[in-house]
């Protein structure tokens, strides 16, 4: 049977520098496995390792002689060392973009830059962290990917099973953007609407786990989130190598579950320990939609417990009301001297047509949330415009087309007169 598979393959696991999973509550250690919380306390688990160690300089020069995707970085991720021997959608090491004009617009003197996702294979970030948890899965014999989705999941899991060899069947809420739903549709896998939020369609994941109807399933944001998480570290690797080896002095990171801004911030801790950047001082700020802002609000409010809302914006992508790492997001933030802001729906148009205009960028409502939100930040005094600042954009602006209403600027008879009378 399956999970009989799953259990003796737990016992013979090789994932590179990984060597256990430890709460990060309460910091007690488990064997690599298939699992995501702590049996003694219930906190989240996240992967422990021995990095490698010795000459900063060596280890650089390696990275940089490795592949154009995220396996230069196979010495610090969970992954077995003939990671890019196996077929897999090969994702990372995209654009870094030096956004001089947006810069101008913002008023930004320091430099700014976007790091660009959306030329990952299926147009999103989500393709770095399912590339780790395909490699857990293989190892743990899971036969069937899984997850619960936004949308950029479900495209990036049907996508990396159809490669990689696995069935799938990812579950999305029912209301999806149209573009989000063919492309997690067309990889040939199972694809199932759920009547409700992203947060219903969570809690159905994690029932199904404990079926029978879910044996050999691997969920990647659920029972492999620990390995899937650290995908995102990829992203903080990228930015300091493509800075040169340099941390940037301020990030701006949208905020969906939080776990991407809880990794970046691990990530640039891994690189100043291991002495391939210089250990500074950064700022991390979260960006969130005004209609799914529960960690904006308590930050602005001085909690530490983070509310659920239920959520209402054009930033799918982003409404999740109830973000497992929430309280780490808060933490990070006061941490580093960052902060969370929010931005409204029109906000985020706006911020769209900007980074299109000026950097000719289409980015998905993701992105509006943090180039908005950028804006926001200067404009009240929290993000210094005289220092290095780099903004995410996750995903493709094609995959969220009904949020931005755009078409010909005139439509004409083919005749010269036609077009001179359509520029008067």
């Amino acid at each position: 049977m399956a999970v009989q598979a799953v259990e003796s393959a737990t016992t013979a696991v090789s994932l590179g520098s990984a060597v256990a999973l430890s709460c990060r509550e309460c910091g007690e250690r488990f064997d690599l496995g298939p699992v995501f919380a702590c049996s003694s306390c219930f906190g989240p688990l996240e992967v422990a390792y021995e990095l490698p160690a010795g000459d900063p300089e060596e280890l650089r020069r390696r990275i940089e002689a490795g592949p154009a995707s995220i396996w230069r970085y196979a010495p610090l991720l969970p992954v077995p060392a003939d990671v890019a021997e196996k077929p897999n959608l090969n994702p990372g090491f995209t654009k870094l973009v030096e956004a001089r004009n947006l810069a101008r617009e913002l008023g930004v003197t320091g430099g700014l830059y976007v790091k660009d996702d959306s030329g990952n294979p299926t147009h999103s970030f989500k393709d770095r962290v399912v590339a780790i948890a395909v490699e857990a899965a293989r190892a743990f014999g899971f036969t069937t990917l899984s997850c619960s989705s936004t949308g950029n999941l479900a495209g990036a899991v049907g996508a990396a099973a159809a490669r990689a060899g696995f069935k799938s069947c990812v579950f999305i809420p029912h209301d999806l953007e149209a573009g989000k739903v063919v492309m997690a549709a067309v990889y040939g896998g199972d694809l199932v609407g759920i009547e409700g939020t992203y947060d219903d369609v969570n809690r159905f994941c994690s029932e199904l786990i404990g079926d029978p109807l879910g044996e050999g399933w691997g969920f990647v944001n659920v029972n492999l989130r620990p390995y899937y998480g650290e995908g995102s570290k990829t992203l903080a690797y990228e930015i300091c190598e493509q800075l040169g080896w340099r941390l940037p002095d301020q990030i701006v990171v949208p905020i969906a579950s939080g776990s991407q801004l809880t990794k970046i911030d691990k990530g640039l801790k891994e690189l100043v320990a291991l002495g391939l950047v210089e250990d500074r001082p950064y700022k991390i700020f979260g960006a969130q939609a005004e209609g799914c802002s529960p960690v904006s609000r308590a930050f602005k409010e001085g909690h530490d417990v983070v509310r659920p809302v239920k959520p209402d914006t054009i930033a799918k992508s982003l409404a999740i009301g109830n973000p497992a790492d929430g309280p780490y997001v808060l933490d990070i933030a006061r941490r580093t001297g960052g902060a969370v802001e929010d931005v409204t729906d029109e906000e985020i148009v706006d911020a769209i047509r900007l980074l299109a205009r000026t950097e000719g960028i289409f980015a998905e409502t993701a992105g509006g949330v943090t180039v908005g939100v950028t804006r926001k930040l200067i404009e009240n005094g929290q993000l210094d415009p005289a220092l290095a600042t780099v903004v995410l954009n996750t995903g493709d602006g094609l995959k969220t087309l009904d949020a931005v209403a755009a078409g010909p600027t005139a439509t004409i008879r083919p005749s010269l007169d036609a077009f001179r009378a359509a520029l008067s």
